[in-house]
């Protein structure tokens, strides 16, 4: 009898190439070569000089890696400067940085829930919240989509400790969660808000300081935040936001913080300089959101579907997962990188191109993505799509 443990991965991978879900990894070179509306670089900072600069002295100073995890080796001054500036930029008492904002979000959602607890999850929120629900071993009832009343209906039938939790903004279609509504309802409920603030940091509220700030809730007692620092602030990493007690105690129980290693010291570097250039430039924030509105307004104007965006995601339906990803690479034949979302990435089974709307694109810029793809749209991409 022959040994081929793996001979499912074969069937799998034909049933994925027949249904046009096959993902390939593109590696770029260091130069662009294409213009990008696909990164979530929303400000633009990845290459800006004081962003380079601050990430090679941190890099020069404290070393390429953090060394081990942040209870061992791993935390810097530099860490700790990081999560004080953060605190006190977007509105919270404490901060606690971690190496991405996968581990930010499965650090809280493991850390403050458990058996017997309730947490109630928008249907829309991203793969690590889902993942996170599923690892905590909480009572889980995902809601529908920005639906108040649904989460208050699942909060209010729980007797004991739960949480809601939701993205600020919905990574596939860009639209924003009611945060003042739930907040109201979590209130009510005595349960916790958790809001993954990755696409609202540095694009929504006064110069980027975020949707909960946006929204008057940051600081508040119930409410806990976790972001990125690989979208505005063009670095890499996640960091949870919140009261100072909830920080010491994912300190003391959060396993994607205790058993991971410590964000890299370039990492935090680099965050702290796009800090810096964001609070002397709080403009780009408000530039992002401009150069959404206007790549919604001549691309609906032009006949596509899109959803009006909230932030600086521009979300295009496409008629298939095939057309889909035609359409992205007919994008980037023309000289353009756009994203490509299909299921099982989009939770109401609708392809899509999803567009960055960066603050640093220039007119001209946004006029050659909006002819780019008007030219490379399929037929069928008229056709409305609810």
């Amino acid at each position: 009898m022959s040994f081929a443990p793996f001979d499912w991965i074969d069937a799998e991978a034909r049933g994925r190439a027949a249904a046009g879900l096959v993902r390939t990894l593109r590696p770029r070179g260091a130069e662009p070569e294409l213009l990008d509306l696909a990164s979530n670089d929303y400000l633009g900072l990845t290459r800006h000089p004081e962003v380079i600069a601050a990430a090679a002295d941190a890099a020069h100073r404290w070393g390429a890696g953090a060394t081990g995890s942040r209870l061992v080796t791993g935390s810097t001054t530099l860490h700790a400067r990081l999560e004080r500036e953060l605190a006190a930029f977007c509105g919270f008492e404490a901060a606690l940085v971690l190496s991405s904002g996968y581990a930010a979000n499965l650090a809280v959602l493991t850390a403050l829930t458990g058996r017997g607890s309730l947490i109630a999850s928008d249907a829309g929120n991203h793969a690590s919240i889902v993942d996170g629900c599923r690892l905590s071993r909480a009572e889980t009832a995902v809601v529908p989509h920005a639906d108040p009343e649904a989460f208050e209906k699942a909060l209010r039938a729980h007797d004991g400790r739960a949480l809601a939790v939701t993205d600020s903004v919905f990574s596939v279609d860009g639209d924003a969660a009611p945060l003042p509504a739930l907040a109201e309802v979590c209130r009510s409920a005595n349960a916790a808000l958790l809001v993954d603030d990755a696409h609202g940091l540095g694009v929504l509220g006064e110069g980027g300081r975020g949707a909960l700030a946006e929204a008057r809730l940051a600081g508040g007692d119930g409410i806990v935040a976790t972001l990125t620092l690989s979208k505005s602030l063009g670095s890499q990493g996640g960091a949870v936001l919140g009261p100072a007690r909830v920080i010491d105690h994912l300190i003391n129980t959060a396993r994607t913080f205790i058993f991971d290693t410590g964000l890299a010291p370039a990492a935090a570097g680099g965050a702290l300089g796009a800090l810096g250039v964001l609070r002397r430039e709080p403009e780009r924030a408000a530039r992002a959101r401009e150069v959404a509105t206007s790549l919604y307004g001549r691309l609906t104007a032009a006949g596509l579907t899109a959803v009006r965006p909230d932030a600086a995601v521009v979300s295009v339906r496409a008629p298939s997962a095939d057309a889909a990803v035609r359409w992205a690479a007919d994008c980037r034949a023309a000289g353009m990188a756009v994203g490509c979302f299909r299921p099982p990435s989009v939770p109401d089974g609708v392809s899509r191109l999803r567009l960055t709307a960066r603050a640093d694109l220039t007119e001209e810029q946004i006029t050659t993505a909006v002819a780019t793809v008007l030219a490379t749209a399929p037929r069928q991409a008229d056709a409305r799509v609810s």
